[in-house]
């Protein structure tokens, strides 16, 4: 190119020819990771042959992955049964995960959308040094709106967050909140431990028209990586209009997003 020329334009990148196509990826490190959402998924060491069946391939097409995984260390293989399970490298990773994920950040940047998806006033609950300690509330959409203030502890024998506390905590605490709240021996009531193995079972904490007529409420658990219950996400809104049933669409989108965040935070199947 002679000095008079003018320069020549730059070639645009990827992303600037096509702004809306994804990133471009690696196809092979996308394939390889199938097999260990399995072994995730399965939680479980597992023969070459089902893990492949797990991932969708065929075990020969899984096996140069897993020969690299296992020298990665992401994978291990059990040198008396050849099963395959997830290796230190992994176990290193999901550890450091968990201790970088807060899962208060993650409840209360949930709530907006949440409040809009069940039309509903919407809160985020944590155990304080007095109980069931409301941290975060969205208002509803619509105009009715539910006085709550952040920093109110909440009753354990009479709102739905307090309830699913007491489902899934240990006794020690829940009966020193059940007693300071003037409901000591609570926690021994038949009909009590009954609404409370509900819960235990439902994943869900209901109340109507309970602590204040007119007001009904439905609350969901947050468990971690540890199976601890976290967080206690909760729906509160009138009565004429907040359903409550089990199967209702606010009660299945209550416990969809404490389910998703259980996932975000480690937690598994088995430990909800």
């Amino acid at each position: 190119m002679r000095p008079s020329d003018p320069p020549a334009p730059a070639l645009p990148s990827p992303s600037e020819e096509n702004p809306n196509r994804p990133p471009r990826g690696i196809q092979s490190v996308e394939v390889g990771g199938q097999l260990l959402k399995a072994l995730a998924h399965t939680g479980r060491r597992m023969a070459l042959k089902d893990l492949a069946r797990e991932a969708d391939m065929t075990p020969a097409k899984a096996h140069p992955y897993l020969v690299s995984f296992c020298k990665l260390g992401l994978i291990e293989q059990d040198s008396a049964s050849g099963h395959y399970g997830l290796g230190p490298l992994a176990l290193q990773l999901g550890l450091i995960s968990l201790q970088q994920v807060d899962p208060v950040r993650l409840a209360i940047a949930e709530l907006p959308a949440l409040a809009q998806a069940l039309g509903c006033t919407v809160s985020a609950s944590v155990w304080g040094t007095r109980g069931p300690t409301i941290i975060r509330v969205e208002e509803a959409p619509t105009a009715v709106h539910v006085a709550m203030r952040h920093g109110t502890t909440a009753s354990v024998r009479h709102t739905a967050s307090g309830k699913v506390f007491a489902a899934f905590m240990a006794a020690g605490p829940i009966e020193a909140a059940l007693a300071e709240d003037g409901h000591a021996g609570a926690l021994a009531e038949p009909a009590f431990q009954a609404e409370l193995q509900s819960i235990r079972s439902t994943r869900l904490g209901i109340v109507a028209d309970h602590l204040i007529s007119g007001i009904s409420a439905l609350a969901a658990p947050v468990f971690d990586g540890f199976g601890q219950l976290v967080v206690v996400l909760a729906a509160i809104g009138p009565s004429a209009t907040l359903d409550t049933r089990l199967e209702s669409p606010c009660a299945l989108g209550l416990k969809a997003c404490a389910d998703a965040l259980s996932r975000r935070l480690g937690a598994s199947q088995a430990g909800r």
